[in-house]
């Protein structure tokens, strides 16, 4: 919402809280088959991608989220090859998936082709790698990519949704969870934005026990930052075929390529587990 003072505040009522940015422009509106998508710029934060309201993507704090979908999933699989990003028009979660030498070919598919057209006027720096050689880029419907696809054909599935209503729906659910553990190799692992811990902390054991059910041996999840996200905490939660207490650490602390914020040091640090989040999760044992 913009309110007449020009801050963009996304207000959520469950929680009693906000957050507000003060923006100097609004640069995009559109209204398009899926979704409403407003691009402003903020007098801080840089360029602001808004989807049905809520916020999704700044210039200044994306890099947080964007390299903890990825790095942590891709340092604990000994070996990722393939890797689907499933939503993540955006492509910022491709961009730093292609930092990886080791994967030699990562297909994103998101349902709404406007949001990368969009990324690739307004967030241009999130877009370097789509002209990759390993980059498929395809606007279909992620849940009926990974139905038809064989068995046994991707190390790593990374679910970078929208939260769990309209199009991200059904990605946050069991039939979705078994068929990605049908798609993934032995050593396969799965993760997913899973929300904020403070705010969604029945979402997140939901999803540990849906994940079980669906086949997966392990579940983790990790955190990390996110400002312009409900409550500026937010998780990712992995699902794995195998152990997920794996971590190529001497990989990750020699990594060829920059970040901002993900190191060795701060994948150890991710998966600490905060002693509320213990007792919620000892219910699912």
């Amino acid at each position: 919402m913009r309110d007449a003072q020009d801050w963009f505040t996304e207000s959520y009522p469950q929680h009693g809280s906000a957050l507000s940015l003060k923006i100097t422009a609004k640069l995009h509106e559109e209204q398009t088959p899926f979704q409403r998508i407003e691009i402003y710029d903020t007098e801080w934060f840089g360029k602001l991608m808004v989807i049905d309201g809520c916020t999704m993507v700044s210039d200044r704090d994306n890099f947080l989220y964007h390299e903890m979908m990825t790095h942590p999933v891709l340092y604990t699989h000994p070996a990722p090859k393939t890797v689907w990003i499933i939503g993540g028009g955006d492509c910022g979660s491709l961009r730093e998936v292609l930092r990886h030498a080791e994967v030699e070919k990562a297909v994103q598919i998101d349902i709404d082709e406007r949001v990368t057209r969009l990324a690739e006027r307004y967030f241009p720096e999130l877009c370097e790698s789509n002209e990759d050689p390993r980059a498929e880029l395809l606007f279909i419907d992620g849940i009926r990519w990974v139905k038809d696809a064989p068995d046994a054909c991707v190390d790593v599935i990374i679910v970078d949704s929208t939260d769990p209503v309209g199009p991200a729906e059904g990605l946050f659910n069991e039939a979705f969870f078994r068929e990605c553990h049908r798609c993934l190799r032995a050593d396969g692992i799965l993760v997913q934005q899973s929300e904020s811990p403070l705010f969604h902390l029945p979402l997140i054991t939901s999803m540990h026990r849906i994940m079980r059910q669906a086949g997966f041996s392990q579940t983790r999840t990790l955190f990390f930052p996110q400002f312009i996200y409900p409550s500026g905490w937010w998780s990712a939660t992995m699902a794995g075929k195998g152990d997920l207490s794996r971590f190529r650490a001497d990989a990750a602390a020699a990594k060829p390529f920059p970040t901002q914020y993900y190191n060795a040091d701060i994948h150890r640090a991710a998966f600490a587990v905060p002693e509320f989040f213990r007792n919620a999760l000892r219910q699912l044992d």
